[in-house]
């Protein structure tokens, strides 16, 4: 196979993550005997510095003609104005749009080795094995209108949640369709009990579910899902969202599997590329973690999981998938671990034992810190 993936460092510790996750392809294709044609782009902060916009063109054309994206991080302290008019996030949040990647995978799986890195007692992370569908480009994240305003003397902000049937239908679908490659179970999140948006939300989920009849369809209120995340995290299969609720609770959900470096997530839309398959957009969750950001000490191991995800999403490759999932299962089995995880391993030694599990001899540096 021959593959083109855009590569975006962004900001943060997000070059030095994402250069994991390129050695990591590197040593897949040579392993397989794929090829995979990769260049890096700039978005985020650093775009906004080099070129005054979060998005440059020549970042998202190249993110348009490739089979995959994979992103570090983007956002920084420089960058941190609320009230600048050109941000950081807009780079991210716009490549969701202009690709139309409507939902976001993001898988929680806390390895047995880990459960004393997590806060929540052991016995209640046993068997957790939970994916997160979230809608991405719709919702109070791109809602109109979004204003300042004057009203009777004093300044008003305006945000507005707007779900369209057509928007819930489709991330419905795909909840459902996973569900199914799984233990058949959808918990669907909203706020119906307040929110016109979300009972439209659960209207649609409901009318949907009758398409799929060997799932099980649950609903439940955003607050009390975020409560059974911490104390009853096993009985989830797939929890469906909108886009700020999977937001918040997929950060919330990090904390099962003892750091959000261990994390990684799939955006994905109905564009196909070369290979029929979804063109995505592969990123960690974590941040730019500007606190450690050229320290060497990143976890790169969501970032080596997005990688995976990208291999079996954007390229069809289950084996070579398999693959990286087993080598990072393996390095934690054997007690590597980042400072997260309470270890002591660099970047790029952590990086170099989970390629060492891929079974391709290293001749060179892993990466350059």
């Amino acid at each position: 196979m021959k593959a083109e993936i855009t590569l975006l460092p962004g900001d943060g510790i997000g070059p030095e993550v994402l250069a994991a996750g390129k050695d990591v392809l590197e040593t897949i294709a040579q392993k397989f005997g794929h090829t995979f044609e990769m260049q890096e782009f700039l978005i985020g902060g650093c775009a906004i510095d080099a070129q005054g916009t979060a998005l440059p063109e020549d970042t998202l054309r190249a993110c348009q003609r490739s089979d995959a994206v994979l992103l570090g991080a983007v956002g920084g302290p420089k960058w941190d104005d609320p009230t600048a008019p050109v941000r950081p996030e807009q780079g991210l949040l716009g490549l969701r749009k202009e690709l139309g990647l409507f939902a976001n995978l993001r898988p929680v799986k806390p390895h047995p080795d880990l459960l004393d890195a997590s806060p929540l007692r052991a016995d209640l992370l046993a068997n957790v094995d939970l994916l997160v569908v979230r809608e991405l480009t719709g919702g109070i994240y791109f809602g109109q209108p979004r204003e300042r305003r004057s009203v009777n003397g004093e300044e008003q902000a305006v945000d507005t949640m707007v779900y369209s049937e057509s928007e819930v239908r489709r991330v419905a679908h795909l909840a459902f369709k996973l569900a199914r490659g799984r233990r058949g179970r959808v918990t669907s999140v909203d706020k119906a009990n307040v929110l016109e948006s979300s009972r439209l939300w659960r209207q649609t989920v409901s009318a949907l579910s009758g398409d799929y009849p060997d799932v099980l369809l649950e609903h439940l209120l955003v607050d009390a899902a975020a409560m059974h995340l911490l104390t009853r995290p096993a009985t989830f299969d797939v929890m469906l969202t909108a886009n700020m609720f999977g937001d918040i609770l997929t950060d919330e959900a990090s904390v099962l599997s003892g750091s959000m470096g261990n994390l990684a997530s799939a955006s994905l839309g109905e564009t196909k590329n070369s290979f029929d398959q979804p063109k995505g957009l592969f990123e960690p969750i974590h941040g730019s973690a500007p606190d450690i950001a050229g320290q060497g000490i990143a976890n790169p191991i969501g970032t080596i999981l997005s990688a995976a995800m990208l291999l079996r999403h954007s390229l069809g490759l289950e084996n070579e998938a398999d693959a990286v999932e087993q080598a990072v299962q393996t390095a934690i089995s054997n007690d590597h671990r980042t400072t997260d995880l309470g270890g002591d391993l660099s970047t790029s030694d952590m990086t170099a034992k989970i390629i060492a599990g891929l079974g391709v001899p290293q001749t060179e540096p892993v990466m350059n810190e």
